[in-house]
C-alpha cells in the first residue's frame, strides 16, 4: 500500500508513542515530558499528540504484561470480541486502533512515531515498513542529512514471511525509531538527546512540506531484513553458544562468509556460511532471547524517491 501523501496532501495528525515497551525508557521519558510541556513538538498547522502506549508495562518497567504490544496489531487481533481472557496488550491495541486508526482507513492518523530503545549497538535507526513510500523516504533522507555527521541507519522490515504487526501501523505512515545501545530500565543522556533530535528533524520536515517546500528526488541506503538468526541450541532448547566477540557491537558492519558468529563455552567458533556478505542488526538484543533471535541478517539496498510537494500551496 503506497501512502496517499505521494499525491501531496498536507499532513494534519501526528502521534508520538512512548512506552510501547515499558522498559525502554527514552520514549517514556520524552513523552511524559511532552505531555507536561509540548512546546518543542508543536508546529503551526499540525496536531501532534504525545501518548503513552502501554501504561501498565511502563508502571512495572517491564517490556509487556501479557504479550508484545508491538506484534499484535494485525486485523485479526484488532477485530476480536472483547472478553475477560483477551490479553491486556490485545485490548490495548484495540483501544489504540480506535483512538488513532482505524488501521487501513482514511480516518487514521497520518503519521505515528513509535519510540524504542535497543540494547544493541545500532545508534540512531529509523524503521521503514514500505519501500514505495516516497514521503517517508524523503523524510528519512532529511533526518539523516540533518543528523550528519552522526550516522542514522534505515531498517526496512518489508518481508514476505516475517509479519510484524507494529502498533504504529494503525497510521497511514508508521515510523519506528530505535536508539541504542541502552540497557532496559536505564536512561542515558546521549541516547535521549539523539532521539529528541530525530523527532525535531522529522517535525521540521513535515512543517516545511506543509508550507509548500518542494523536496527534489533523493536516494537513501537502507538495510533490508532477509533472515532472523537464532542462537545455537541443544535438544531441550537451551542456548549452547553466545555471540562471538568479533560480532558483538558490530551492528551494520559487513559480516562475510567464514566470519565468526558464535562461540561455545569450550571455545568452538561457529562461522557464517553461504556466499553472501550480510549486515547484522539487533545483535544480541536482550528482548529477543525469548523470540529466538540472536541477530537479523540484512542486505544493503538503495531506495529512490520522487520529488514531493504539498498540493495545499
Amino acid at each position: 500500500m503506497t501512502s496517499p501523501h505521494i499525491t501531496g496532501e498536507p499532513i494534519k495528525k501526528i502521534a508520538i508513542f512512548g512506552g510501547t515497551h515499558g522498559n525502554e525508557l527514552t520514549g517514556v521519558f520524552l513523552v511524559k515530558h511532552w505531555l507536561e510541556n509540548d512546546t518543542e513538538i508543536q508546529r503551526s498547522g499540525l496536531e501532534v499528540k504525545p501518548f503513552i502506549t502501554n501504561p501498565r508495562a511502563v508502571k512495572k518497567c517491564t517490556r509487556y504484561i501479557d504479550c508484545d504490544l508491538n506484534r499484535v496489531c494485525d486485523l485479526e487481533n484488532l477485530g476480536k470480541e472483547t472478553s475477560e481472557d483477551l490479553p491486556y496488550e490485545v485490548k490495548r491495541a484495540q483501544e489504540i486502533n480506535h483512538l488513532f486508526g482505524p488501521k487501513n482507513s482514511e480516518d487514521s492518523y497520518d503519521i505515528i512515531f513509535d519510540l524504542h530503545n535497543t540494547t544493541s549497538n545500532m545508534g540512531c535507526t529509523l524503521i521503514l515498513e514500505d519501500s514505495r513510500n516516497d514521503f517517508l523516504i524523503q523524510m528519512f533522507h532529511y533526518i539523516k542529512t540533518s543528523l550528519a555527521p552522526l550516522p542514522c541507519y534505515v531498517y526496512l522490515i518489508e518481508h514476505p514471511s516475517l509479519k510484524y504487526a507494529t502498533i504504529s501501523s494503525v497510521a497511514k505512515c508508521p515510523v519506528g525509531i530505535e536508539v541504542g545501545p541502552q540497557p532496559q530500565g536505564v536512561l542515558r543522556a546521549d541516547i535521549l538527546d539523539q532521539m529528541r533530535k530525530m523527532i525535531k528533524h522529522a517535525l521540521d520536515f513535515i512543517y516545511q512540506f506543509n508550507e509548500g517546500k518542494e523536496f527534489p528526488p533523493c536516494a537513501i541506503e537502507v538495510y533490508k531484513v532477509v533472515e532472523k538468526v537464532d542462537y545455537p541450541r541443544n535438544e531441550s532448547g537451551e542456548i549452547t553458544a553466545v555471540i562471538h566477540p568479533n560480532l558483538q557491537d558490530q551492528d551494520w558492519k559487513p559480516l562475510h562468509p567464514g566470519d565468526p558468529m558464535f562461540v561455545t563455552l569450550d571455545g568452538k567458533t561457529i562461522l557464517l556460511g553461504g556466499d553472501c556478505t550480510v549486515y547484522p542488526a539487533f545483535v544480541n538484543e536482550a528482548a529477543y532471547y525469548e523470540k529466538k533471535e540472536a541477530f537479523s541478517k540484512t542486505t544493503k539496498v538503495t531506495l529512490n524517491a520522487k520529488s514531493i510537494r504539498s498540493s495545499f500551496h
